[in-house]
């Protein structure tokens, strides 16, 4: 432990003992006064030396605050393991600059870094037909017997492991099932029996050696999941699966061991007992299947916040304080970084530029085709595009606070909500599951009492029947995967949907209001106007104009070169081309200078628009973006872009007229553009 000093004659912030060394009055420590890091800072007569940029720059803030006498200072312990693992980095308080991904030491000082960042958030897992069952590890609702899921989805497509166990559960017990039906039911299928080729009792002791472990193994979730359910006495579906299966293959495990117990109502006129292996390993394949193919429906609607997810960067561009830059994970960028996005990426975070100029595309949030220039002071959002200018940015808002998380939330929290009509279907299931098995009670009483022989087999196989076909698992299920399914692909083609009861609402809705562009509009910008002034002809405008745009970045760009491409104009060779971010271009073609931006661009440079002007005030009113083209010190015209109307828009809005609804277009254009 080094002790603080008082300062040397000399000025040094000299160390005990330490012979040339000092120390740095901010951290302690040990500092070479010939090549001092951080530099130095003289105050009250004396010189000071740093480790560090970061160091010199407090202490030159407040210089009392480090060079009053102060006890001898307690060493720095690391701090205690966090009870949960950590995601997010290591810094030092004295040196936030230095980032690691372990808990260490710091390079530069030598103290023990503190954990920045989140934590793992601890998971939840909830029902999604009972919103209201949440804990925190996977399993089974208490209230219907389904597989719990993740309130959380992941950005990266995970595997259930559920799912995998069902799959594997199913096609083991078809391979069982497949062979018991063969034998079984052979007379009816293939017109000769199995039965009687092999032997009665052989062939019951095949199908008790096939339909064991397609019943007992195959369905044994379901047999655990009806015990819970009579635990916790909430009957449900599980419940009816496994008393009916049970029931059938109880009674054939009886059948085949102990036959001479039964009485001769259940013997057929051969005198031999019955068996149903076939019924129970059926049964039991069927609600296997049924369960992967709902595990697999219920995966595919987190796939819409998947690709919400996967908008935003895994990781992002660290500028430092000391200039310096690192990728690392979003996640540890905290509010008040600054990180740099370069062309084409995607934002990280949401925040404000502070240094640089680009076209960011935003139609991710806006719908708007144009990308937007941004500049030092103007905000951006995390998930939009940058264009091809590079941007620095100061985080203002990270991780869950981010509009695209939140957007996430809006629509996981849709998905699990429940709408109105679920309150029946709830109330019906509560009454249902007991109806059913007196149903069975009563279907097996007057079978027995007044059916055909031989009457308890008979009734036995009803009864059964009843419980298995009335499971009510399409009841609870039909509206919360509803549900699932139309938010999720709502969320894909861009419409969020706030929860349940909206979609039960909208089936009265009878007035649709619809913004314009990027919705009636094709969403891409095009050269739709070309007003050249006397003297200049269109073919010509254009070929200067798509010569000069093929050396732009800006979005308008596109689409001038585009009608040139259109029109087949053979492009010339520009020579000292010249980019002004957010007002325009310029360069010589043909020996001409030749300028292309805005009104204020243009006013820069000189030139006037003259009646050009009147003709850009027109094309503005009817929701053109302008764009001036001067050559050497004249306006010589001026181009105009828009978004055209979608080919599909007009028969979209005749079917929704016939449909009885009233449409509504909002729009921030002039009304005459609208």
């Amino acid at each position: 432990m080094l002790s603080l000093a008082a300062k040397s004659p000399m000025g040094y912030n000299r160390l005990n003992g330490a012979g040339a060394s000092v120390r740095d009055p901010v951290c302690g420590m040990a500092v070479d006064p010939e090549h001092p890091r951080g530099g130095t800072h003289a105050h009250a007569g004396r010189t000071y030396f740093f480790c560090g940029n970061r160091c010199r720059e407090k202490f030159a803030a407040n210089p009392d605050a480090f060079i009053q006498p102060t006890a001898e200072p307690m060493p720095r312990t690391a701090p205690a393991a966090a009870p949960a693992p950590h995601r997010g980095f290591y810094t030092c308080p004295m040196h936030p600059e230095v980032r690691e991904n372990a808990a260490t030491a710091c390079p530069e000082c030598g103290m023990a870094l503190e954990p920045v960042g989140p934590l793992i958030p601890t998971t939840e897992y909830t029902c999604p037909m009972h919103p209201e069952i949440v804990q925190p590890a996977p399993g089974s609702c208490a209230v219907c017997g389904m597989a719990l899921e993740a309130r959380a989805v992941a950005a990266a497509e995970e595997v259930s492991p559920e799912l995998g166990d069902m799959q594997r559960r199913f096609w083991i017990s078809l391979v069982f099932t497949f062979p018991v039906f063969a034998v079984a039911m052979s007379d009816a299928i293939l017109g000769w029996s199995v039965e009687e080729a092999i032997g009665s009792q052989t062939a019951r002791w095949l199908e008790l050696a096939l339909a064991t472990p397609a019943v007992l193994w195959g369905g044994w979730p379901f047999f655990q999941r009806a015990w819970m359910s009579l635990v916790r006495r909430q009957l449900n579906m599980f419940t009816l699966i496994a008393t009916g299966t049970s029931t059938a293959y109880g009674y054939s495990l009886i059948a085949a061991l102990f036959p001479d117990v039964f009485p001769p109502a259940f013997r057929t006129a051969t005198g031999t007992v019955p068996v149903y292996f076939e019924a129970a390993a059926g049964i039991t394949t069927l609600v296997l299947l049924g369960q992967v193919l709902e595990l697999r429906a219920r995966g595919r609607t987190s796939s819409a916040i998947r690709s919400l997810l996967q908008l935003a960067p895994k990781t992002a561009r660290l500028v430092h304080p000391d200039g310096r830059e690192e990728d690392v994970p979003v996640e540890t960028v905290r509010a008040g970084d600054c990180v740099r996005v370069r062309p084409g990426e995607r934002v990280p975070v949401d925040g404000v530029v502070v240094g640089g100029t680009s076209a960011v595309d935003e139609s991710m949030v806006t719908g708007e085709p144009i990308p937007v220039e941004k500049s030092p002071g103007d905000p951006v959002t995390g998930g939009t595009v940058n264009g091809t200018g590079s941007l620095v940015i100061r985080a203002e808002r990270v991780g869950s606070a981010t509009l695209l998380a939140q957007i996430v939330r809006l629509v996981s929290e849709a998905q699990r909500s429940r709408a109105p009509i679920q309150r029946l279907a709830d109330t019906v299931s509560a009454y249902f599951v007991p109806a059913v098995v007196a149903a069975a009670v009563l279907t097996f009483a007057a079978w027995s009492l007044w059916g055909p022989e031989p009457r308890m087999a008979h009734a036995l196989v009803n009864a059964v029947a009843v419980l298995i076909i009335a499971c009510p698992c399409t009841l609870g299920l039909a509206t919360p995967m509803s549900i699932m399914v139309s938010t999720g692909r709502g969320a894909m083609a861009g419409v969020l949907i706030r929860d349940a009861q909206a979609i039960e609402t909208l089936e009265k809705v009878d007035v649709l209001v619809v913004d314009k562009t990027g919705t009636l509009t094709a969403g891409k910008p095009r050269l739709v106007s070309i007003i050249p002034a006397p003297g200049w002809d269109e073919a010509e405008v254009l070929r200067l104009a798509g010569t000069l745009e093929r050396g732009s970045e800006h979005p308008l760009a596109t689409a001038i070169l585009s009608a040139a491409q259109e029109r087949g104009v053979a492009l010339a060779r520009v020579d000292e081309f010249q980019s002004f971010p957010g007002r325009g271009i310029s360069g010589k073609i043909d020996g001409r200078r030749i300028a292309l931006g805005n009104e204020a661009f243009l006013a820069a440079l000189g030139p006037r628009a003259g009646q050009l002007e009147r003709c850009a005030a027109e094309l503005r009113y009817e929701g053109q973006t302008t764009v001036y083209m001067a050559a050497d010190s004249a306006v010589v015209a001026v181009l105009g872009v828009a978004d055209p109307i979608k080919e599909t828009a007009i028969e979209a809005i005749r079917s929704l007229h016939e449909s009885g609804l009233q449409i509504v277009m909002l729009t921030g254009d002039h009304r005459l553009a609208a």
